[in-house]
């Protein structure tokens, strides 16, 4: 058995646990049975169904790249004009001479595309956006690359006219114009259309901000739009097939806002000029556990998370489904411990929720609490990428806290 640490090991009368936890759960989240295996030997237990489910959405193919991996170590990730290497932060950001450089992103959002064309698409380009300004960068400039079935048939018409649409939306509502793009029709796009958005930005060099958590007991903030259940599992969802049999049964899209995202584009370039901001992280796929886990593992960090203080549009949602949403507009912020007013003061004035909802620790840990309950307890670096996360191409490796 691996090392591991006493918290994990410890009785789990106070892990309040749902059901009964099995290899059938796990397949019912997309989990393989040899990932479960897994699990239960990086923890040194069997997980409760909230911290299962984390695991669901982290080990996607969408978060981990466990498939893909092995193709995208063989692109380059250094350059001359790169300031930080590919995969490295939120987006690229390179170098464009006189003091400045380009930030650029391209994702997906082909599935949520797949079953709601408008707000599939329009979310694409809210999300892919927010991984610009995260950075400390201004989005510029959109662009597209689509792919659909025959356009002859209903469906792709339906799917055109409501992607179309959607990523022409966001982007006026959020004042960034589309500059380019490309579409291609092909037999074999019929059920899965590809949907790619990308973001440009500019920023001047040394003004960014890096998606890492540091310092213990900095307080840790969620900022923007209140937390609801669309998008529920979007990231496990994201990463699996679709199907004509399958498209019925699949989870709600999120829905976007774009006034939100410009309100919140303000606002986060306003307060990395304070110099009060450590790191910040968008809530996009995999929502708060990716964010908190993501964060604390780059800086070698963990975090107390109170999930009760979570600003909510619905009534009585459940630890699991505070972390698994995918609601847009969000921001996880990490803030130096005595500057809180100064970005206090300035979300008050951009009429932004900001809310404390935990602090950083140096556990390496993620230790979920609901109405002061302990609800999972996660390390961080065994859910991330290039950390605990499986890879088709090598062996697991452990987590260098265990």
């Amino acid at each position: 058995m691996p090392k591991t640490t006493p918290c994990l090991l410890a009785p789990l009368s106070y892990l309040r646990s749902v059901m009964e936890i099995n290899v059938q759960t796990a397949r019912q989240l997309r989990l393989t049975d040899e990932e479960f295996e897994l699990i239960k030997k990086v923890m040194g237990r069997t997980p409760n169904f909230t911290e299962l489910c984390a695991y669901s959405v982290m080990w996607s193919e969408h978060c981990s790249y466990k498939n893909s991996i092995k193709w995208l170590k063989t692109l380059p990730r250094e350059g001359k004009r790169m300031l930080v290497k590919a995969g490295e932060e939120n987006a690229g950001l390179m170098d464009i001479g006189n003091g400045f450089g380009v930030v650029f992103k391209i994702e997906s959002h082909n599935h949520p595309s797949a079953i709601e064309p408008f707000q599939g698409a329009a979310t694409g380009v809210g999300g892919i956006h927010r991984d610009i300004f995260t950075m400390g960068a201004r989005p510029i400039a959109s662009l597209n690359s689509l792919r659909f079935g025959n356009l002859n048939e209903a469906k792709t018409q339906h799917l055109v006219a409501g992607v179309v649409h959607g990523i022409g939306h966001y982007g006026n509502c959020f004042g960034v114009p589309t500059v380019g793009g490309e579409v291609y029709f092909e037999e074999r796009y019929h059920t899965n259309p590809l949907v790619n958005a990308m973001s440009v930005g500019i920023v001047k060099n040394g003004e960014t901000i890096s998606a890492t958590a540091e310092g213990l007991g900095n307080p840790v903030f969620i900022v923007g739009s209140a937390t609801g259940k669309d998008g529920m599992g979007g990231a496990s969802f994201a990463s699996a097939d679709i199907t004509a049999e399958s498209v019925e049964e699949l989870p709600a899209v999120q829905v976007g806002d774009p006034f939100q995202e410009k309100k919140l584009l303000e606002a986060c370039l306003e307060i990395i000029k304070t110099g009060a901001v450590v790191g910040m992280q968008d809530m996009g796929a995999a929502g708060i556990i990716c964010s908190t886990a993501e964060m604390s593992a780059k800086g070698g960090v963990g975090m107390e998370i109170d999930l009760s203080k979570v600003p909510t549009r619905q009534k009585n949602m459940k630890a699991w489904e505070l972390l698994l949403s995918e609601s847009q507009e969000r921001m996880l912020v990490v803030i130096e411990k005595g500057k809180e007013e100064s970005v206090l003061s300035i979300f008050e004035k951009w009429d932004l929720p900001c809310e404390q909802i935990g602090k950083v620790t140096d556990t390496g840990l993620l230790q979920f609490y609901m109405d002061g309950e302990l609800e999972a307890v996660l390390n961080a670096e065994s859910l991330v990428l290039g950390g605990g996360a499986p890879q088709n191409d090598r062996e697991y490796k452990e987590p260098a806290y265990f």
